[in-house]
Parts: structure tokens; sequence; C-alpha cells
């Protein structure tokens, strides 16, 4: 019989193991199909999403009282996968963990919050370039996000609720952007101003 999962000192360290118990709230199913909603949700955007890794992910989260096998299904030739589903004390866990995560704002360190910090070592024309660059490839993001997340309920029927990461996702990428460009902008203009002398020092 597992053992319950120990919410306080126990709980998985990575967010592929919270989407796993998210998807076996729906109903149970075998980590291939796991692999194949996160990937038609687009939420293989959030985490780094392999084959690997997620199966290593469900060992543990089975190997810590999370989930438990629940028989396993066939699909013609193919070897029989072992089906899960959420230990009665994995769901209580879960839940408390994810109401935890939702009410209190935690600090995260991105390392763009980080290099922004420094953005004046770059000089005004470089610094400009680069945020123009980094809006530019934020926006090829959000167009490719925003088409899986149509594809997911167009397509593949998904609820709106169980995609909706993805429209928190593409709220943060927008605003990430838009600070982007109007901070670029401030510089090419002269809104935003470099110390006398910095900018010869970063070789603008």
């Amino acid at each position: 019989m597992p053992s319950a999962p120990d919410p306080s000192p126990k709980r998985p360290a990575n967010s592929l193991a919270l989407a796993v118990l998210g998807l076996l709230l729906e109903q149970p199913m075998h980590p291939h199909a796991m692999a194949t909603a996160l990937r038609e949700r687009g939420m293989d955007r959030a985490f780094k999403l392999t084959t690997g890794s997620l199966y290593d992910t469900v060992r543990a989260l089975a190997r810590d009282g999370w989930i438990e096998a629940d028989g396993t299904e066939q699909v013609g030739n193919r070897p029989a996968r072992t089906v899960y589903r959420h230990t009665a004390a994995g769901r209580e866990g879960f839940t408390a963990w994810l109401d935890e995560l939702i009410r209190e704002p935690s600090l995260e360190y991105p390392r763009f919050l980080s290099a922004v910090g420094y953005l004046g070592a770059l000089g005004p024309v470089r610094a400009a370039q680069a945020l123009r660059e980094r809006a530019a490839a934020l926006g090829t993001r959000i167009a490719e996000a925003t088409e899986a997340h149509r594809a997911a309920r167009q397509e593949h029927g998904a609820p709106r609720l169980f995609v909706i990461e993805t429209e928190y996702a593409l709220a943060m990428a927008r605003a990430e952007r838009d600070w982007a460009e109007g901070t670029a902008a401030e510089i090419e203009r002269g809104a935003l101003t470099w110390p006398r002398g910095a900018d010869e020092e970063a070789g603008a």
C-alpha cells in the first residue's frame, strides 16, 4: 500500500510533477497519454518535457505515494501501458499544494530580471537593439502559443479551464514584449538617458 505523501518536506521539486497531478484530476491515464495532452495544450512550454523526464516524474510520484497504478491499457499490438490515478492522500495533498501556490506569491529569480538591472552596461544603442531583438523573439513565441491554444480549444476540444495557464503565459509574454518595445523606444528618442560618459565606456 503506497505511503501518504508528506506535503511539507516531500513535495516534488519540479513543475512537471504539478502538471502530471493536474492531469490525473481529470481521469486516470498512462504517461504516453499525459505527454500527448501536455503537448496538445501547449504546456510543454512551461517546463522541459521529454520521455525520460516524464517517466522519472511518474515513478517518483508513485514511489512517494501521490499516485498509484490503476491497471493497464493496451492498443493493438503495442505493449501494455500502466495507467495511473491519484491516491486519496495524493489528491488531498495536491489540492492543498495548489491552493498555496495560487494564494501566495513567491519570489522567483528569472535571468532576465537579473540581467536587465545592468542594462546600462550595454550603452544606449546596443541596449535598444537587444530589447528590440527580445521583443521580436517574444512576438514569435506569442504567435506560436496563440496557435497552440487555438488548436487545443478548437481541434482537441480542451475546455478553457484546462488550458487557462496558456492565457496567463500569453498575458505575461505580451506584457514583457510591450515593456521591452516601450523601453527601447524611450532609449531611441533619448527619454532614458545614460550617466555622462557611460555610453562611451560601453562602446555606444
